[in-house]
């Protein structure tokens, strides 16, 4: 999912799309395809919107089975997805994090049965990610805290035919998001496993820009 704005990271995206910003001197999308494509991944579509050209001349030349698809208008997450028409069972990754190493491969081996799966990590006093209560490694219920704990969802989703089914139509008013895809899914009796990842990497302001790429600034 490589379509959103970077509202958060102005000025920077009114002229670069946020995912071909670099971690590590490498543009973020580049090296998250390099390590799905480690994790067992074959096959990408490449959701692209603002600024799109940028994204695909950048990533068009990987060497991978890489078809792209237009988000018109920044409609959420789920709306992402749709647009990429893609065949359950499927993973989706927004395009500007990165994941520790070894927690892609993990993430796939453990959903893989599963009828959904979400990736969450601990993130005490972090009120702007999506909180998720989780019980006996299940996800209860999104947008609501695990008492006792500080699990937020990271962008990973493993959606299963029973979940993928929830996209179409799309749930509620825009933007329409992949946790309420979860969340209806839930509530019709789909079991949406939580596996639990290290940390992860995004650049969500302009100053993460720096301290991402200049390490010894720290």
């Amino acid at each position: 999912m490589a379509a959103g704005e970077g509202t958060r990271i102005r000025p920077l995206s009114d002229r670069w799309p946020k995912p071909i910003l670099p971690i590590d001197g490498r543009p973020v999308i580049v090296t998250l395809l390099h390590d799905l494509a480690a994790a067992g991944i074959e096959r990408f579509v490449v959701v692209t919107g603002h600024l799109a050209k940028q994204v695909e001349d950048l990533v068009a030349p990987l060497p991978y089975e890489i078809r792209f698809a237009r988000q018109p208008e920044p409609l959420g997450s789920a709306h992402a997805v749709y647009v990429a028409e893609p065949t359950p069972a499927f993973v989706a990754v927004a395009a500007d994090t990165l994941f520790a190493r070894g927690d892609l491969a993990r993430f796939l081996a453990e959903a893989a049965d599963a009828e959904g799966a979400v990736a969450i990590r601990s993130q005490p006093g972090r009120p702007d990610h999506t909180q998720i209560h989780v019980r006996d490694g299940r996800v209860v219920r999104f947008k609501e805290p695990t008492p006792g704990a500080s699990w937020t969802a990271a962008p990973v989703f493993a959606v299963g035919p029973r979940v993928a089914a929830f996209l179409d139509p799309l749930p509620g008013k825009a933007p329409y998001e992949l946790v309420d895809v979860f969340g209806l899914a839930i509530d019709a009796g789909a079991t949406v496993s939580a596996i639990e990842i290290g940390r992860t990497r995004d650049l969500t302001s302009p100053v993460d820009l720096v301290r991402e790429n200049f390490a010894y600034l720290a």
